[in-house]
C-alpha cells in the first residue's frame, strides 16, 4: 500500500490490523490505538479518499490502496530538537518554534487547532483532524451542529470538544477562502 505517498511493502500475519501495520511497519506513529473496537476514533485514517477507523480494518484489505494518515496533513518540516527541560520551556510555549514548523505549513484544521487551543493531552487530536477535513472538504459551510454530528464517533476526554468545535469553524472558513479566491 502507500501511506502518505510512500509505499510501505512487508509480509505479514493476515490478521494484521492496517492500524498496526501504519505505526509499525509504516512508521507512521501518529495514528493512534485508543480502543481496537472502533467506537473512540483515534485511529481514524483515509483510506482511498474514504475515513475509516484502522483498528476495524485488516492491513491486507488495504493492499494495493493509498492511505493518508495524520501526517500527511501537512509537509514534515520538523527540525533537530535540542534537548528540553522545565527550566528551557519556562516562560516559553511555543510547540511549533521548539519543531522549526511554521503556521504557513500546517494543513488549514492544524493550524485553526493550534490557534484555538483544540487539544490538551493530543490522544484523540490525529482522529479528530482526519474525520473533519474530510467532512470539511465534503461540507464547506457548516454550522456548529454540523460539526458536533461529524465528530460524533470521535471520543474526547480532555476537551468537552468546545474548542473543538471552534476550531472546524475556523478551518472551514481558511478553507474557503481559496476556493473563493479560485471562483
Amino acid at each position: 500500500m502507500t501511506i502518505n505517498g510512500r509505499d510501505v511493502t512487508a509480509e505479514i500475519d493476515e490478521r494484521t490490523l492496517l492500524l498496526d501495520f501504519i505505526r509499525d511497519v509504516g512508521g507512521f506513529t501518529g495514528t493512534h490505538n485508543g480502543c481496537l473496537e472502533a467506537r473512540c476514533g483515534c485511529c481514524s485514517v483515509e483510506v482511498d479518499g474514504d475515513i475509516v477507523k484502522s483498528c476495524n480494518v485488516l492491513a491486507v484489505q488495504a493492499a494495493g490502496r493509498s492511505v493518508t494518515t495524520v501526517e500527511g496533513l501537512a509537509p514534515q518540516r520538523v527540525a533537530p530538537m535540542e534537548h528540553i527541560t522545565t527550566q528551557s520551556l519556562a516562560g516559553m510555549y511555543r510547540p511549533l518554534d521548539a519543531l522549526g514548523a511554521q503556521n504557513e505549513d500546517l494543513h488549514p484544521l492544524q493550524a485553526a487547532f493550534h490557534k484555538c487551543h483544540a487539544l490538551q493531552c493530543g490522544f484523540c487530536t490525529p482522529g479528530m483532524l482526519m474525520v473533519l477535513k474530510d467532512y470539511l472538504e465534503d461540507n464547506p459551510d457548516p454550522t456548529r451542529e454540523d460539526v458536533r454530528g461529524a465528530i460524533a464517533g470521535n471520543l474526547c476526554r480532555c476537551t468537552g470538544y468546545q474548542h473543538i468545535v471552534d476550531a472546524a469553524m475556523e478551518a472551514a472558513e481558511q478553507m474557503r477562502e481559496p476556493a473563493a479566491a479560485d471562483g
